[in-house]
């Protein structure tokens, strides 16, 4: 094994050590209820780096890795992490052996010792304090686990460097060679092995900071919710096609896209829901205040304005909530008021227009999603349901505060990283089946979803190859705020066709063919599968 080998990979052992023990410290002080709960460097430095994500970029990360984004941005990061590392450890450490006789590694002079590399090591320990500081309320006291993992990862690079020179020594001042191999041996193993523990100490510290006792005995004592005029989803909303999208959307196959790299365990018992800004008396809420509300249910299809045409970024479910508009008529809305900015507790804005939030549309407090309290990736305790809007401009998770403003005051968290301030759902279709996969001739039904949140979807069109658009079979609509099943059945001969499909929403507006990205305000076009039919 070379001496850079060696270096690198006392490097690697290093960094691992350093956020091994910063990470179970970040988890401890968060358990025992020290800072702010942000002291996690990872977590920090993956926020930091979502929060400078341009527009262009998201667009590829979700499209990319959809769903599983912030796993690929932890393997990113650990890649870039070792890597750095790594080269620290090669180039900071020895080139040449001591010109001194050999000895233990205490007896090596003074200036032979790389000081620059460990001042490099340093460097990117500032780098995770900087992100720990940089989180929303962050204390002081956050930084402590960084710093003091930081210091471990010196002293431990400073050691495996020093094994290093005690092998160069050997070597250079004549002594046997196997004396020399033995010892970069040695620093293979030590460093190898210390990667080991490291590793395991990433996982436990990640493990300990995402233990959510208190909230799942929360969500296992919710009980039974007072809800006027609950939702009964009609028989005939599903037209029951095998491969289509269900009507109501299971809650744990709901999508998940948001900027918290890892879920917030929120206890219900400390969580507060404030109401500030353009109003004449500001409010707080408890959770127990949403429970002895009069609460109401509303059929609600969220869609990310990530999703691509034909995408499955999409969700419909029956909410359980307090209307918006209730909570700001109790606050007294100020004139000139035109935008609520709610904020989540990771510190995510989204600017809804104050109309959506008071109109008669179903504009939620929601703490319920199928009848089952939330689950936390979905928001629990609290999270906010708004139909007709991008979950980036309305779709709140875990909210804390809605804060009555203007929009030429406040703006929400991707407004300025290149997303329209207003997200007005654009009407989508979607073909379900046949995709992917070849039928045979003969009767094939072709199904999906359509969707014009607060329009509501009048007609289903679908053609196929060059022929004329035929109109679909379309299912019940309970609400214009959810998505529409519809099917379509097709005598199929052999061949190779282009199946597309279009909607017409309430208004009576088709679905634009032009095509668009979803940045900045949506995705745009129909949705076109190929379909290959075998058989005579």
């Amino acid at each position: 094994m070379s001496t850079r080998m060696g270096g690198a990979v006392a490097g690697i052992a290093a960094g691992t050590l350093t956020l091994a023990v910063a990470e179970i410290g970040a988890a401890l002080m968060m358990r025992g209820g020290m800072g702010s709960g942000n002291a996690s460097p990872l977590v920090a430095v993956a926020g930091a780096f979502i929060d400078r994500t341009p527009a262009w970029l998201k667009d590829f990360a979700i499209a990319t890795f959809g769903t599983q984004d912030k796993l690929a941005l932890f393997v990113g990061m650990a890649i870039v992490l070792s890597a750095v590392c790594a080269a620290i450890g090669a180039l900071g450490g020895p080139a040449k052996p001591p010109q001194k006789g050999v000895g233990d590694q205490q007896n090596l002079p003074k200036n032979g010792w790389p000081t620059w590399g460990l001042g490099l090591f340093a460097l990117v320990g500032l780098v995770g304090v900087a992100a720990v500081l940089s989180r929303p309320d962050a204390a002081v006291i956050d930084v402590a686990p960084t710093v003091i993992g930081t210091l471990v990862g010196l002293w431990t690079l400073d050691r495996l460097w020093g094994r290093l020179r005690v092998a160069e020594a050997a070597v250079d001042h004549d002594q046997t060679m196997g004396s020399g191999q033995a010892s970069r041996r040695s620093v293979l193993l030590w460093g190898g092995g210390l990667t080991v523990v490291g590793a395991l100490g990433i996982v436990a510290g990640r493990t300990l900071s995402r233990a959510g006792e208190v909230v799942e005995a929360a969500r296992a004592k919710f009980g039974t919710l007072r809800v006027s005029d609950p939702v009964q989803v009609p028989a005939g909303a599903s037209q029951g096609v095998a491969g289509q999208t269900p009507y109501v959307t299971p809650n744990d196959e709901f999508y998940r896209i948001d900027t918290a790299v890892t879920v917030p365990q929120v206890d219900p018992q400390t969580w507060r829901l404030r109401v500030t800004g353009m109003v004449d008396r500001e409010l707080e809420l408890t959770f127990q205040d949403l429970l002895d509300a009069d609460l109401v249910e509303a059929l609600v299809t969220l869609t990310c304005v990530s999703n691509y045409v034909g995408g499955n970024l999409a969700g419909n479910g029956v909410w359980t909530g307090l209307p918006v508009r209730e909570v700001l008529a109790r606050a007294g809305l100020q004139d000139g008021a035109d935008m609520v900015l709610s904020t989540s507790v990771d510190g995510f804005t989204a600017g809804t227009p104050l109309e959506a939030m008071t109109d008669d549309r179903n504009a939620l407090i929601a703490v319920a999603q199928n009848g089952e309290p939330l689950l936390p990736e979905h928001g629990f305790p609290v999270r906010l349901v708004v139909p007709g809007l991008y979950g980036y401009v309305s779709a709140t998770k875990w909210v804390t505060e809605l804060k009555v403003t203007r929009f030429d005051q406040d703006e929400g968290y991707w407004t300025p990283r290149g997303w329209s301030a207003l997200g007005p759902i654009k009407t989508a279709s979607r073909i379900d089946v046949p995709r992917g996969e070849s039928v045979n001739a003969g009767e094939v039904v072709i199904a999906g979803v359509a969707w014009a949140q607060h329009r509501g979807i009048d007609k289903v069109e679908v053609r196929i190859g060059d022929g004329d658009w035929q109109e679909a079979q379309l299912a019940a609509e309970p609400t214009i705020d959810s998505w529409r099943q519809w099917m379509l059945t097709w005598q199929a001969e052999p061949g190779e066709y282009a199946v597309s499909v279009r909607a017409t929403d309430g208004t009576g507006e088709v679905q634009t063919d032009e095509l668009a990205n979803p940045a900045p305000d949506g995705a745009s076009g129909w949705h076109t599968v190929d379909v290959t039919v075998e058989g005579s």
